[in-house]
């Protein structure tokens, strides 16, 4: 039942799985020795429906701002060149990936060391929502922030981002028992997902649409006199998300409890944190299974982060679509993530979770190769389109091409595969724990999935300012994936639980 509620999300991958100490807190619960879930859920208190209901308000800055709307933008828009734009993005994610790859297993390691995190949340949070509203100057042709100063936010906040995960999660336990636990953190997933279907959906009506259609429903013009010529619909996600963040942040701030103060001084802490840490990591040694599916999880794992951040960017250069396809674009492959989780618990039962995952992997993988194949003039490498010649699919405001129906299609494919990846991962994970190891190893497979983080933007970077073609760029993140399909080939056990008891 957990990883059903858990599988609808796919935004974890924007920053990362859970860091040693922040882990998911179902995983918590369900790692606990001892752990009994016989106190039934019935209604959530306050202070876990108010953390729940922070989720909410925190998902929409990725879905917005990384992936779907203001990154695109940057790269194309205000940057003005989606190649140059593509690889400032990866070098951005590159270096607060490596940040929060160095300092935040640490943190996770030693949070339960101090006690009290709601102070630390607050004061996170305060930094954040300022700098999500300054986005809203990234105005394009140099008259607002440079680009350095915007790069500098965007980095800032995604560090930040991280560490605020990490306090949050730690405090589900404070705020729900262990019965309730998974419950409110099945509810807290479906908030970030409702709450960023519905703010994408909003901007498509009352900014995007205006304007570019005659229907009834929709406003003639854009509301409070937003300006597309100056991309002020693109920029209005950063104070939008701000305002999610802080509205939804304070219910959590007056209910949540918070952990009780230990006394415990920040050096000591981190000392201690420090040893935790290294007992994980050497908990690995003698098993052999383990050690390979979470190095190759590193591998795949990071390249569907890649797939996710830079998969927006990617598809307004490509496809050279604006604010409108953009937004319609992310409110779809979210609804098809949403469908991933289904198919990845499916998966899970009819193959068993080992081959869930090769298939998932290897489908990612196809559908990657399959867009770095697609353009407005080209179909899957081989077709040449030329849209002039060709009569409109539909008279609508947007994808009225082959080439970009394919290429939708393409992106409801990854969707789906980079979600289902997400739970059959850690399904997998619970069947090759031995007996008395979760928490160590549930640590484990929470580091593996921040150590690397940053490798995908480095690679992206790094082939995208070489060969200076965005679809360069990306082919790097097959790389990764492929690799990470390889390494699950040597792991033994994961088969289905009816093979399993024969």
């Amino acid at each position: 039942m957990t990883e059903k509620r858990r599988a609808p999300r796919a935004r974890t991958a924007a920053l990362g799985d859970r860091l040693p100490g922040s882990l998911d807190p179902v995983a918590q619960v369900e790692a606990a020795p001892g752990a009994v879930f016989k106190e039934g859920v019935g209604k959530l208190p306050r202070g876990a429906l108010s953390w729940s209901l922070l989720e909410g308000g925190r998902d929409p800055y990725v879905i917005l701002v990384t992936i779907y709307i203001f990154g695109p933008y940057f790269a194309t828009g205000f940057v003005g060149d989606p190649v140059r734009g593509q690889a400032i993005l990866a070098n951005i994610g590159m270096i607060y990936g490596l940040f929060v790859a160095f300092t935040g297993p640490l943190l996770g390691a030693s949070i339960d060391k101090f006690g009290r995190r709601k102070p630390a949340l607050l004061l996170l949070t305060a930094v954040m929502a300022p700098l999500m509203w300054s986005l809203w100057y990234a105005a394009p042709g140099g008259t607002g922030l440079s680009v350095m100063t915007i790069s500098i936010i965007l980095g800032v906040i995604g560090a930040l981002f991280a560490y605020s995960e990490v306090l949050h999660n730690s405090l589900l336990t404070k705020a729900a028992t262990p019965g309730q636990a998974p419950h409110a953190s099945g509810l807290a997933l479906s908030l970030g997902n409702f709450f960023s279907v519905l703010t994408l959906t909003f901007v498509l009506w009352a900014f995007a649409l205006p304007g570019a259609v005659d229907w009834g429903f929709i406003p003639r013009t854009p509301l409070f006199g937003l300006d597309p010529t100056t991309a002020e619909p693109s920029r209005i996600v950063g104070p939008i998300a701000a305002l999610l963040l802080v509205t939804l942040s304070v219910p959590f701030f007056l209910f949540t409890p918070d952990a009780e103060p230990t006394g415990v001084k920040v050096l000591t802490g981190l000392k201690q944190g420090w040893a935790g840490l290294k007992e994980t990591i050497s908990s690995l040694r003698g098993h052999r299974d383990m050690s390979i599916y979470l190095g190759s999880r590193m591998l795949f794992t990071d390249g569907m982060t890649a797939l996710l951040m830079f998969g927006g960017v990617y598809a307004a250069g490509v496809m050279r679509w604006g604010v409108l396809e953009m937004l319609a674009y992310g409110i779809l492959l979210s609804i098809f993530a949403v469908l991933g989780g289904f198919i990845g618990a499916a998966l899970d039962a009819a193959v068993g979770p080992k081959r869930a995952v090769q298939i998932e992997v290897g489908g990612a993988i196809c559908t990657l190769f399959a867009s770095l194949g697609m353009g407005r003039e080209k179909i899957l490498f081989l077709w040449a389109f030329d849209p002039a010649a060709h009569a409109p699919l539909w008279n609508g405001p947007m994808f009225r091409t082959l080439p970009e129906v394919m290429y939708l299609v393409i992106g409801f494919g990854t969707a789906i595969f980079v979600t289902a990846h997400y739970a059959s991962s850690r399904t997998l994970l619970t069947r090759l724990t031995p007996e008395g190891k979760s928490a160590s190893f549930f640590g484990l497979y929470a580091l593996s999935g921040t150590v690397t983080m940053w490798l995908g933007s480095l690679l992206v970077r790094i082939s995208t300012e070489t060969f200076k073609t965005q679809q360069a760029g990306f082919a790097p993140i097959a790389g990764l994936l492929f690799l990470g399909f390889l390494g699950m080939f040597f792991v033994k056990g994961g088969g289905r639980v009816s093979d399993a008891r024969h």
